[in-house]
């Protein structure tokens, strides 16, 4: 799992979460909690990784909010 730094969009915030296995990837978007593009999960798995990110939607939101752009980009 991956996330992403904070977005802000009409005045509203976001993240994407990323979800790998294998050749599998998964994309969801907090604080919706919803897959919104799926390669490789059954139906039954993308309700398990909805269900995931509500379930530890506060500690990935941290992750988030704790990404420095600048920091990541200059490899420091």
């Amino acid at each position: 799992m991956s996330v992403s730094p904070i977005c802000t969009k009409d005045g509203k915030k976001y993240a994407f979460v990323s979800f790998t296995d294998g050749s599998r990837n998964a994309e969801g978007k907090i604080p919706d909690c919803k897959i919104i593009s799926n390669e490789g999960f059954s139906e039954d798995e993308v309700r398990q990784l909805e269900d995931y990110m509500n379930q530890e939607l506060p500690q990935i939101k941290k992750m988030a909010a704790g990404i420095n752009i600048m920091h990541s980009f200059m490899g420091d």
